[in-house]
């Protein structure tokens, strides 16, 4: 009630008709816990209409900003001028839980593109300096690349200002402790056999893109990006997958690697240095191959143990948590599991395997444990948070009723895992907020 005092002193009625309706929106979206360990996380709808395509297990389509005031930044697919497009858009909520919308500009004019599930999803991150970077619809496709000119405006095409005669694919981007950028993505060298990762920064200082170094590649082999996290010595911690060249929905070999920014040393999670770019053969591989398991060239899944989709967290002490989907042998779908780093070596935990899952997955540390996020691929409830308290994986529904079929979490900087929801059936976003 101190917010509504606030408003009716500064006399705009615009104001305090537009925080209302955002208090009935949390309070009417707020999930109604669905059993004992429900996370009870309050949700609200982003008012603004959601396309299709907007479904990724690899993107980083989510940032939040802020101590004193918090801010949400949700990069989405929006509807496009006809079916099988879409343009794309930044949802952005205030510290008063206020919803503004910044299209992706090519000028005048919205950017817009065919959808191509899977991979024409937007990544975001906002610089040091308040700016929106946001990399959209790219699959083996020169870059598409926007960002805003000021403060929070909106974002036009800046695509010319990236590193020239790159197809590219996959791209995850965060932001360093001093507001520089890091970007991965997967680059075509397919006249040479192989599909490699490259990771670039944005100079915040400068405001100028350069290629860092191509930091994964191997003959007949694709790499795939799955996630960046850096830690409060400003290292960068590196998460990607294996497929067999050209492309396959099953990936394999889930691969860890640290950069230092500081020293340009790539290391193992144990600090043996390593040369980049790694290889099969020297990479730290975190998910081993079981003994049935086989790189097989294929469009569609060939079944048999795999990966499919992992994000990363770090703990306390600054040690990688991973949370993953792998197929074990003799099973038909995918157990979400845990991996941690400590005396020797990794340790892989299951934190589900009672029932089919999406390719959606994230991981948060709390300050004293993981929560793992994943999805069900049916049932009434679909979003589930787990939780080891030292007895065993508990798992909890996230949004109870509704068909979540896609997911992202980002801690914010006040502690809170901050959720992005995606109900594709009824083409609904949903922003959520897990205490």
């Amino acid at each position: 009630m101190k917010q509504i005092s606030k408003l009716q002193k500064n006399r705009n009625p615009k104001s305090i008709k537009h925080w209302m309706l955002a208090l009935v929106m949390t309070l009417l979206f707020t999930a109604v816990p669905a059993g004992t360990g429900s996370a009870a996380a309050v949700l609200e709808e982003v008012p603004f209409p959601m396309d299709s395509s907007n479904q990724a297990g690899w993107w980083s389509p989510l940032a939040t900003y802020g101590l004193g005031y918090e801010y949400a930044y949700l990069a989405y697919n929006a509807p496009g001028s006809i079916p099988g497009k879409h343009t794309v858009a930044i949802a952005r909520r205030d510290n008063d839980g206020l919803w503004s919308k910044l299209p992706l500009m090519d000028g005048t004019t919205p950017a817009e593109y065919l959808d191509d599930l899977g991979h024409n999803q937007p990544s975001i991150a906002r610089d040091g300096s308040g700016r929106f970077h946001v990399f959209a619809s790219m699959h083996s496709n020169p870059w598409r690349y926007y960002r805003s000119d000021t403060v929070g405006g909106i974002p036009q095409n800046h695509s010319d200002e990236l590193p020239a005669g790159m197809t590219v694919t996959y791209p995850v981007v965060t932001t360093a402790p001093n507001g520089d950028l890091y970007l991965l993505v997967r680059v075509d060298k397919d006249l040479a056999g192989k599909r490699e990762a490259v990771l670039l920064r944005w100079n915040n200082a400068d405001s100028v893109w350069t290629q860092v170094k191509t930091i994964a590649a191997h003959l007949n082999r694709s790499v795939y990006p799955d996630d960046l996290v850096f830690d409060a010595n400003g290292d960068l911690h590196i998460l990607f997958e294996w497929a067999y060249f050209a492309a396959s929905p099953l990936r394999h070999q889930l691969s860890y690697l640290k950069y230092s920014p500081s020293t340009g040393v790539f290391s193992k999670a144990d600090g043996t240095p390593v040369t980049a770019p790694v290889s099969l053969t020297t990479a730290d591989i975190v998910q081993p191959m079981a003994p049935s398991e086989a790189y097989v060239q294929s469009g569609s899944d060939p079944g048999g143990p795999g990966v499919q989709s992992a994000k990363m967290t770090l703990d306390s002490a600054g040690h990688p948590v991973i949370a993953y989907r792998y197929r074990e042998e003799g099973s038909t779908s995918f157990a979400v599991k845990q991996a941690t780093y400590g005396t020797g070596g990794w340790n892989l935990q299951t934190v589900y395997n009672a029932a089919p899952t999406n390719a959606a997955i994230d991981v948060t540390w709390s300050g004293t444990a993981a929560r793992i996020y994943y999805v069900k691929s049916s049932g009434t409830d679909r979003a589930f948070m787990a939780v080891n308290s030292g007895g065993g994986w508990t798992e909890s529904s996230l949004a109870p009723g509704i068909p979540v079929e896609r997911l992202a979490v980002d801690r914010s900087p006040k502690g809170i895992d901050i959720l992005y929801l995606v109900d594709v059936t009824n083409l609904k976003l949903y922003y959520g907020r897990n205490n």
